[in-house]
Parts: C-alpha cells; sequence; structure tokens
C-alpha cells in the first residue's frame, strides 16, 4: 500500500513537471481523473496601464514618403489601421505611437557627412543660415500624417545628434568617443532647437506629445555608421532642464522622455559606463547630483532598449525583474521599452543578420515583448525602425532600397505585434492570469491579459512555440469563457480570425494568438 501511494505521487508530480516544461494540454493524471488546463484571468488583480505600442521611421521613410501614393497608402495601413477588410481580417497592426526622427542635417552634406549610406543620413529642417525649412524631411512628414490620419494617438520626435550646425566637429556623429559631440556652450541653443522644431511641426498640424532629446547615450558614435553621439547623465540633466524650460516658456504641451538608454542594464546599474549609466537613480531619486524628476515638463517615465538582454530566457527575465525592482522604488515613476529590434546572435537563439519575413523572428519577438509586459512591466513598447530595406531583421515591412519606387514586403514580426498593438489599445491594463496547473509560463507557452476598463472587454495574448497545439479552457474569475473570437498569426496566417463559441481553445503550434472577449 505504501508502494501504490508512492507510485500515484511520483505520477502526480511527474505530469505535472511534464505540462510545465513541455507546456500542453496533456496534464497529470491523478485518481482515474483528467486534468485539464485551463487559464483564468483574475481582472480585479491590475498592475500597469499600456500606454501605446510604437515604431520609428529612421531613416526610410524620407525616401519612400515620396513613393507613388497607392503603395505609401498600402503600407501606411500596414503599420497604423485599426481598420478590418471585408473578410473581417485586420488591415493593419494599429500602432498607438509614431516616432519622428528629427535629422541632423547629413543629408545635406551628402558623402561629406562621413555616413557612407545614404539611407542612414538625414535631413534637418534647421538651414546653415539659422533659419529653419519646412519643407524638409517631407517624407517623414507624410507619414506622420498618414499616421495621424488613421487615428494615431501619439507623435513623438527624437534626434540621433544635434544639427551639424551646433556640433563641435560639424558632422552628425562624433570624432572622440568619450565624449558628447555638443559644446556645454551650445546646450541653450540645442534646446532651443527642439522646441522649434517641436513647434514648426506642431503649425504642419502634427501635435507633438514628446520630446527624446537625446539616443542611446551610452554608446561611442564615433564611427560614421549613422548620426549619433555620446552623452553623460550631467550633460543629459542640463539639457534636460533646459528644454523644460522653454517649453515652458513657449506654452507647449509637450512632454519630455528620458533616456532612451541603450541598454537595459544602464538603467539600473553603472557596468562599463561610469556617468552614463545607473539612469534611474541619477535622475529620478531627490538628492542625487542629476536629479530631474520634478521638472514640471519631463514625463514621469525613464525610457531604456531592449538589446542585448533578450537571450538567454533565463537571463531575459532576470535583467527585467532587477529593472522593474529598481523602476518600482520611486513613486509613480514608468518605464517604457523604447526600441528594439533582433540584433546580435542572441546566445545562438536567433540571429539578427538577415532578412526573414517567415514566423521564426515573429516568435521571438512575440517573447521579448510578452517579458518587457510581464517582467519589466513596461507602460509602453517600441520596435525600431517600421520599415526596413536592409537584409537584416529590423523591420516590420521591408521595401526594396530605392529611393523613388519599389516593392514592400509583410513580415510575420509586423502581424505578431499586431497581435498586441491591434488589440491591446491605450488605457488598457494588465491583469493577473493563472494556470490551473500552476505556473507554467515556460519558453513555448506564455500567455498575458489585458483588460479595458471602460468597457471591461478582455484582451488575452497566448505564444505557442512548440511543435504542437495548446489546447485549453479560459476562464474569468473561475467561470468559462464563451463567444471568444481569436486572431491567429502564424506561418500560414496574419491576424486571421477565427471564433469559439464555448468549450476549449486550441492555440496551434508555432503561433501568436490573441483572444477577445467582450
Amino acid at each position: 500500500m505504501k508502494y501504490n501511494h508512492l507510485t500515484t505521487l511520483l505520477l502526480t508530480i511527474t505530469a505535472i513537471i511534464s505540462a510545465s516544461c513541455s507546456s500542453t494540454q496533456d496534464a497529470s493524471e491523478n485518481g482515474g481523473q483528467n486534468t485539464e488546463l485551463s487559464l483564468n484571468i483574475e481582472d480585479g488583480s491590475m498592475y500597469q496601464s499600456i500606454e501605446h505600442f510604437g515604431a520609428s521611421d529612421a531613416w526610410s521613410c524620407q525616401f519612400v514618403g515620396k513613393w507613388p501614393d497607392a503603395k505609401k497608402d498600402a503600407i501606411a495601413d500596414l503599420l497604423f489601421s485599426t481598420e478590418d477588410d471585408a473578410a473581417g481580417k485586420p488591415k493593419g497592426i494599429g500602432l498607438s505611437l509614431w516616432r519622428f526622427n528629427i535629422g541632423a542635417g547629413s543629408a545635406e552634406q551628402g558623402a561629406a557627412s562621413g555616413i557612407g549610406d545614404e539611407w542612414r543620413r538625414a535631413e534637418s529642417f534647421l538651414q546653415p543660415n539659422g533659419t529653419y525649412d519646412w519643407n524638409r524631411q517631407a517624407g517623414q512628414v507624410w507619414f506622420a500624417n498618414a499616421a495621424k490620419q488613421r487615428g494615431v494617438q501619439n507623435l513623438l520626435v527624437f534626434p540621433n545628434s544635434p544639427p551639424v550646425s551646433l556640433t563641435n566637429n560639424g558632422k552628425a556623429f562624433t570624432s572622440n568617443a568619450q565624449a558628447s559631440n555638443l559644446d556645454d556652450s551650445k546646450f541653450s541653443a540645442y534646446a532651443d532647437y527642439l522646441v522649434n522644431v517641436t513647434e514648426g511641426l506642431n503649425n504642419l498640424g502634427l501635435d507633438v506629445d514628446y520630446i527624446s532629446p537625446l539616443n542611446e547615450p551610452q554608446w561611442d558614435w564615433a564611427d560614421g555608421g549613422q548620426e549619433g553621439t555620446p552623452f553623460f547623465n550631467n550633460e543629459i540633466a542640463q539639457i534636460t532642464t533646459l528644454l523644460s524650460q522653454k517649453i515652458e516658456e513657449k506654452g507647449l504641451d509637450t512632454r519630455i522622455n528620458i533616456a532612451e538608454c541603450a541598454q537595459i542594464d544602464y538603467l539600473y546599474s553603472t557596468g562599463n559606463k561610469p556617468g552614463r549609466a545607473d539612469q534611474v537613480k541619477d535622475f529620478f531619486i531627490p538628492g542625487t547630483a542629476n536629479y530631474v524628476g520634478n521638472l514640471p515638463h519631463l514625463d514621469n517615465a525613464i525610457s531604456g532598449h531592449s538589446y542585448f538582454t533578450t537571450s538567454p530566457y533565463n537571463n531575459m527575465v532576470s535583467k527585467r525583474q532587477q529593472l522593474a525592482s529598481t523602476v518600482s522604488q520611486v513613486q509613480g515613476l514608468r518605464y517604457w521599452m523604447s526600441e528594439y529590434c533582433i540584433l546580435g546572435d542572441n546566445a545562438g537563439e536567433i540571429e539578427g543578420n538577415g532578412r526573414d519575413l517567415g514566423i521564426s523572428p515573429a516568435l521571438y519577438l512575440a517573447k521579448v515583448i510578452h517579458s518587457d509586459l510581464t517582467v519589466a512591466n513596461a507602460t509602453a513598447w517600441h520596435w525600431w525602425i517600421a520599415i526596413s530595406g536592409y537584409n537584416y531583421k529590423d523591420g516590420l515591412v521591408y521595401v526594396d532600397k530605392n529611393n523613388t519606387d519599389g516593392n514592400y514586403y509583410e513580415s510575420k514580426m509586423l502581424w505578431a505585434m499586431g497581435n498586441y498593438s491591434r488589440f491591446i489599445r491605450p488605457g488598457y491594463k494588465r491583469v493577473k492570469i493563472s494556470s490551473s496547473l500552476g505556473d507554467i509560463q515556460a519558453q513555448s507557452f506564455l500567455y498575458s491579459a489585458y483588460k479595458d476598463p471602460s468597457t471591461g472587454k478582455l484582451v488575452t495574448v497566448v505564444i505557442n512555440t512548440a511543435p504542437e497545439d495548446k489546447v485549453f479552457v479560459l476562464k474569468q474569475n473561475g467561470t468559462a469563457l464563451t463567444n471568444l473570437i481569436l486572431y491567429i498569426t502564424s506561418a500560414q496566417k496574419n491576424l486571421e480570425p477565427a471564433t469559439v463559441t464555448q468549450g476549449k481553445v486550441t492555440i496551434p503550434s508555432r503561433s501568436v494568438v490573441t483572444i477577445i472577449a467582450e
């Protein structure tokens, strides 16, 4: 009898462990009863509010925005539309924020800019004689207008470098990797420039909600690969203070977002970038030398980039746990994941090199979004370049690298991001969701849930990277949900709608699925 009890116990434990590792619905057999997998949404337990999902116009929109209307309109629909086609399928992924790259003027310099790739140069509204030409960056202005026309609620402007007329070397990248390319005597002029561009875009009908005054200040930006400059925390604090003052003087409603940290480690630790890191503490803890958290026009959010911190999976989780813990020490501080694409070799899991329109990079991307939202508690998530002409995993939509015309190509990364951005709208709250078998969130089976506080609508996103389908019952506070709408992204489908009137939900193998419960 003792042997029989032990055998039953061991079988039960083995089955539960198997479910945790393989994340299938084939749970334990206990006393002859099948344990059915269910996911239960406890929508009374709420976490962060989601502000927006976004992407950047750098650098391709300066060209693609001048392509034939039919093509650029189709691309804009893919990125911004929240409408459905006649078959009920989403026309696009419904981004809710658009990032506008304010160029430094390297495009006007041409080859003399030192940036060899013309698609990585950028025009500037500020001209060498100190005047502003609002006909510049016309392709980008077109896309910003297209976003607004399709209901995108937020516009953010960001430079990679100050304009070349202000930089130390007259170029849009630094000559000294250990120093910024902007003398402190030019900080006030730089703040003026950012406010002037904001006001100029407002006058064009493009209301700027956020200014991000610098980008990835930890990197050296001395190789001429693109526009960019390092900045030290004390310089960032000075520029941010001046910018807040000038926004106030102009009577603008625009908020400042800092500091586009190049790698999330530098938000909570010094690492190998002394003076350029530990930014949560440095900018938002009162009493520190570079504290700016009380500035009237500074948004109470800090932004960082998910690069080089996503593999292996346990490392991705642990770094985001550290980040969330650090951010939580500042009352009311929010975290934005403000830039990501697939870079590097990611511990052998996936290569950044090589364009891939298929499902594998889409599944990887979905896991990163999931971890940033559920572990780091990000309130915003932004992809890097929305439109890419490169042989790299950096685009949502890909195009021929042609200045005047070409073809465009949808990627599965576009639609996988749409599983989040199209359905989790600004103001939705992340809510608790758990499994009947305990916490079985493994790499192969990830799930998160969100609620619209105004309507009660529930949105659940499930990622299944396993080679077999997953089957479960979806519940709300213990009661099975019925009349569900599923949107499936897989090797064969792009946000393809399906319905489940009652009973079990099937998540196809190697797919990302959004489940809507009204």
